[in-house]
């Protein structure tokens, strides 16, 4: 053996010390000269130039043609969708499947009920369908949790067809979001991007505080940190993707008003001091809508004269949905003169509730109901000019004003056993509020 070689296999270790010093000395040294080499603009170019033979285009092509492509389409139902136009947006050339999508029951669900259904469908690059998902809207919410629908339909291991529908929970992110009044609450809403569905979450929340008819006010301000949900990572496209408002405040000719949603599952708003924002009776017997003839004199349409309206007329689509203002048992279920199809409920303490001129009834008399559970829908039977909701509210067989009963309506008290765990949430609240009020004239926020 060398001894160079002997010394190396002798003293490894030393070696590799020697090595490193060298090297840890070099660099010290290219530091040291570095500034005196010459400029790289000035060294001599050299251009290369070689030959570049490519491989048979033939082979390649045959190995493309033997390669099996994997396709991911996606589309919306739309209202007049049957199974062969959709699965023709789909791109989907296969006629089997699409027989036996219409025989299945399962299946039929594409195209069955409301539009809007999400859908993927996975392809082989002839056309052929692997496999097809949906994802649409639920009104299943006894979980207590946002769920939706997914409809999948595969191949299973003999290639035969099979199908399946289940529920699923809704993913949630929050939204941050703000806006000023200039001329209505959804005008600003949409000024600021804010979903319609929210704005309607806002106005409900509010009803009981502020008559967004007569006391809205040019300048007023509002924050809100609302839901946006996901399916299977995917934005749904029902609700313009928006949840529960989860906490808002609206500062109305200099007076803030907060809620923030408190509880599981069925939980509630509550303004920041604990005190719910739930009362006995609702505003309104409709989601915000149009009120066209208050509670106070008016021309009548039909017979001409001035005199006294003692309820408030809602303007809204033939068919929209009616809802009972607070709990009670339905005394009277059918028509009734000018009044057309009519519902009159009774509640506690010699109150009673009239809803007329409705399309449909779906309450019977005797029926108990909760505030909030459907009694009908918007119609123009009896005396009526037009689509709308007739509402009396009466204390004692006498006419009040529906909004003056709901804001002077009781309330629910927060149980003092959750007392510490609400202060810490709307603690939470009002920070992001804050947040929100920031982001004024700029675009949605969104919560990581």
């Amino acid at each position: 053996m060398a001894p160079a070689a002997q010394f190396i296999h002798s003293h490894p270790r030393g070696f590799s010390a020697a090595i490193l010093a060298l090297l840890a000395g070099t660099g010290v040294t290219a530091f040291g000269i570095a500034p005196m080499a010459p400029d790289a603009a000035d060294l001599p170019k050299r251009l290369v130039v070689q030959t570049v033979t490519p491989e048979a285009l033939a082979p390649q092509l045959e190995a493309l043609a033997d390669t099996e492509l994997q396709l991911n389409r996606s589309d919306i139902t739309r209202p007049s969708d049957t199974l062969d136009s959709l699965m023709q947006r789909l791109g989907v050339v296969d006629a089997a499947a699409v027989q036996w999508l219409r025989l299945d029951p399962i299946g039929r669900k594409l195209v069955e009920g409301r539009a809007g259904k999400m859908i993927t469908a996975s392809l082989s690059g002839s056309g052929r369908l692997d496999s097809l998902v949906a994802r649409f809207a639920t009104d299943d919410d006894s979980q207590g949790q946002a769920r939706f629908s997914r409809l999948s339909i595969e191949r299973d291991a003999q290639g035969r067809w099979q199908s399946h529908l289940e529920q699923a929970p809704l993913e949630a992110t929050q939204r941050l979001a703000s806006g000023t009044i200039r001329s209505s609450l959804f005008a600003a809403t949409d000024e600021s991007n804010i979903p319609d569905a929210v704005a309607t979450q806002i106005a409900e929340l509010f009803s009981t505080d502020i008559d967004f008819r007569r006391e809205l006010r040019k300048g007023d301000t509002f924050s809100v940190v609302y839901e946006h949900l996901t399916a299977d990572g995917e934005p749904i496209t029902w609700n313009q993707g928006s949840g529960r408002v989860l906490a808002a405040e609206f500062i109305n000719d200099g007076h803030p008003h907060q809620a923030v949603w408190f509880g599981e599952g069925k939980g509630g708003y509550f303004d920041l001091n604990g005190e719910s924002k739930r009362r006995s009776f609702l505003a309104s017997p409709m989601e915000f809508s149009r009120v066209t003839s208050g509670f106070s004199m008016r021309f009548h349409p039909i017979q001409k004269i001035w005199k006294a309206h003692l309820g408030v007329d809602y303007g809204a689509p033939m068919g929209t949905p009616i809802r009972s203002v607070g709990d009670g048992t339905v005394e009277f279920a059918g028509q009734q003169n000018g009044y057309g199809n009519v519902v009159q409920v009774h509640h506690a303490g010699d109150r009673t509730t009239l809803y007329a001129h409705m399309s449909r009834i779906d309450v019977r008399k005797g029926q108990h109901v909760s505030q909030g559970d459907r009694l009908g829908a918007v119609g123009m039977t009896g005396w009526a000019t037009g689509p709308h909701l007739h509402f009396e509210f009466k204390v004692g067989g006498l006419q009040k004003d529906p909004l003056e009963i709901a804001k002077s309506s009781e309330t629910i008290k927060l149980d003092p056993s959750q007392r510490a765990r609400f202060t810490a949430l709307a603690q939470a609240a009002k920070i992001q509020l804050t947040v929100a009020n920031d982001t004024r004239g700029q675009q949605t926020a969104r919560v990581e």
